[in-house]
């Protein structure tokens, strides 16, 4: 097995992490969903108070993954969550124990810092991945469903007008 070595994202790693979010939204089935360029990801990843940060994976001096993770909280537990936003490996190389390193990086991070949590969320059609974190432990929030402002409705709302004023107007 190839040596694993997790660092934290820098940002000469832009092209390869803007490269990265391409392959997980192909994979996704979702090609044309990205719109973040290496410039968001130099003003978001590497800005001076950073919101949400990245952790790169190599084999051999090669980066083949990354995770992108930020903090939130939990009212319940009053303390800090991590949360998983991205993980992903380049297929050639799943099966070497990177996906594995980076989440487990990423819980003794959650650990190391006094979070009550490490979540994600992960398409329920994505079959491969949910293996993976029931085998890690992980736990599926079934009763809880997502929901998501964005674009249009997002700002509309934000302006004081809802969804259904939005779409008589």
């Amino acid at each position: 097995m190839s040596t694993i070595v997790l660092r934290p994202a820098v940002p000469t790693d832009s092209p390869k992490i803007l490269a990265l979010i391409q392959a997980l939204a192909d994979y996704e089935k979702e090609p044309d969903a990205v719109l973040a360029t290496e410039a968001h990801l130099q003003a978001t990843l590497f800005a001076d108070s950073p919101k949400v940060h990245g952790v790169m994976a190599e084999l051999e001096g090669v980066v083949v993954g990354f995770a992108v993770y930020f903090y939130n909280y939990s009212t319940w537990l009053g303390q800090h969550g991590l949360y998983l936003e991205d993980l992903f490996v380049e297929p050639d190389s799943r099966g070497e124990g990177v996906g594995l390193a980076l989440l487990r990086h990423l819980a003794a991070k959650a650990v190391s810092e006094g979070c009550g949590r490490f979540e994600w969320m992960v398409l329920d059609w994505n079959t491969p991945a949910i293996d993976f974190y029931r085998a890690a432990g992980a736990v599926p929030m079934d009763e809880w469903t997502v929901y998501r402002l964005s674009g249009q409705a997002l700002s509309r709302f934000a302006e004081g007008a809802s969804q259904e004023e939005g779409s008589h107007a």
